[in-house]
Order: C-alpha cells, then sequence, then structure tokens
C-alpha cells in the first residue's frame, strides 16, 4: 500500500509542479499584456478606451494640420524656386585666331521657365568685350551666336525635374 500511495504522490506533486509553471507562465504573459496596454493608454487610473481614442484622435488632427501646413510651404517654395537660376551653361571658345587659348566664354543663366540671361565675354589682344543677351522662354530677342546657343541649351539640360 506504501508504493500506490507513493506513486500517487508523486503524480500529485508533478501535477502541481506543471501547474505552478503554467500560472508563472500565464502571469509573465498577463505582465506584457499589462505593459502594452499602459503604454497605449497612458491616460491615469481611469483611462478607458474612449480617451485613449479622443486622444489619438486630437494628435491625428494636429498631425494633419501640420502636414497640410508644410505641403502649402513646399508649393510656396517649389514656385519661388521657378523663378531662381536653376539652369548654367558654359562654352569657353576662341574668338579671335590671333589669341591663345579658349579665354572667351558664353555663360547662359536661366530659371525654370527659360527666363534669365546669356553673358559673352570676348577676350582680344587689346580688349576684352562683355554683352549680355536677356533669354524668354529659351529664346533670345536678340541674335545669339553658336556658342551662346550650345550655352542656352547647356543651361537647359542641367534643369532639374523639368517636363
Amino acid at each position: 500500500m506504501d508504493t500506490a500511495l507513493l506513486i500517487w504522490v508523486v503524480a500529485l506533486t508533478i501535477l502541481v509542479i506543471v501547474g505552478i509553471v503554467w500560472v508563472l507562465d500565464l502571469q509573465a504573459r498577463l505582465r506584457r499584456l499589462q505593459r502594452r496596454y499602459e503604454s497605449v493608454f497612458t491616460g491615469g487610473e481611469d483611462a478607458s478606451l474612449t480617451v485613449a481614442l479622443e486622444g489619438l484622435a486630437s494628435r491625428l488632427a494636429e498631425t494633419t494640420a501640420r502636414t497640410e501646413r508644410l505641403v502649402a510651404r513646399a508649393e510656396q517654395i517649389d514656385a519661388t524656386l521657378a523663378h531662381t537660376v536653376q539652369g548654367v551653361g558654359l562654352v569657353r571658345f576662341r574668338a579671335f585666331q590671333d589669341t591663345g587659348g579658349d579665354q572667351s566664354f558664353a555663360l547662359a543663366l536661366a530659371d525654370g521657365e527659360g527666363n534669365g540671361v546669356v553673358i559673352s565675354a570676348l577676350y582680344g589682344r587689346d580688349a576684352t568685350r562683355i554683352y549680355a543677351k536677356p533669354v524668354q522662354n529659351w529664346l533670345s530677342p536678340k541674335a545669339l551666336s553658336e556658342e551662346e546657343k550650345q550655352a542656352l541649351a547647356q543651361a537647359r539640360q542641367t534643369i532639374v525635374g523639368r517636363d
């Protein structure tokens, strides 16, 4: 009879140990769940789902308003940048056969809409002459030399995001 009692005691002891392990596991899971709950619903003792959702909705509205302001500001910056120098083209050349090196140049500066100026400097032995010609929509009302046309074409190619 002692053997049967011993078997029952060992079996019940094993069941109690398994039960304790199971309870400890459930307690750890509950603690993790409680930490997650508290991280979402940080409103004190009486935090409820309604209060938490109202807080989240308020933060979402603030974020949406801020995003709208940032988008409007970005559009304003884009509009301003369209009128700044974005395209630059430079062509160096020899204007006269009796001068050495490519010391003359044509420089084109244009905004995003193709408005700007072409500046040419012609270097000679006796003097250097500088000319500026306006550009509107990638065209100039003044006649352009081949070098000035090349500089303008280079400026047009350097503009990022043009259609």
